[in-house]
């Protein structure tokens, strides 16, 4: 099935239809989105900013990720079922969206990095002075910081590109 059957099938679905009649619904799922995206930001900038060495610096690197990364991966889960929910209301405005595509292919290598990053600093006996890679904790931190900013780039971007 090409992209275009897709979208149309998609969009042709009572569901999407039920989505985009009601007159509420995608405006409620953006704002729920949006706020999702602030929670991620915001963790991740503090947790970027903290192990870059920058903010919280009175604070293990431990303490910091430990507080801040329950909050990120529950908005990730929410931004994952509203955007799931926007798509399905408006499958044109995505699935053949090139900037949409970016947008996921960033938060996954966000994903990835959070994953490879945060999650050994949270193991008890880990050191940050004595990582193996200590010396790419701060660029890195920087790298993930830059990506995140690129996502919420992106998900401007895709109401003006087609």
């Amino acid at each position: 099935m090409a992209i275009d059957e897709f979208i149309r099938a998609v969009y042709g679905s009572a569901i999407s239809t039920g989505i985009r009649e009601t007159s509420w619904i995608i405006p409620a799922v953006q704002s729920v989105h949006i706020l999702g995206i602030a929670v991620v930001i915001g963790s991740a900038i503090v947790m970027d900013l903290r192990l870059a060495g920058v903010l919280a610096t009175d604070e293990s690197p431990q303490a910091v990720v430990r507080r801040h990364l329950p909050w990120m991966w529950s908005a990730l889960a929410l931004l994952l079922g509203t955007g799931f929910v926007l798509g399905l209301g408006e499958p044109d405005r995505v699935v053949g969206n090139v900037v949409f595509w970016a947008k996921m292919g960033l938060v996954l290598c966000a994903f990835i990095l959070t994953l490879l990053f945060r999650y050994p600093i949270l193991h008890p006996d880990y050191r940050i002075e004595h990582a193996r890679m200590a010396k790419l904790i701060k660029p890195l931190a920087w790298v993930s910081l830059a990506i995140w900013v690129a996502v919420i780039f992106c998900g401007r971007w895709i109401a003006y590109a087609q």
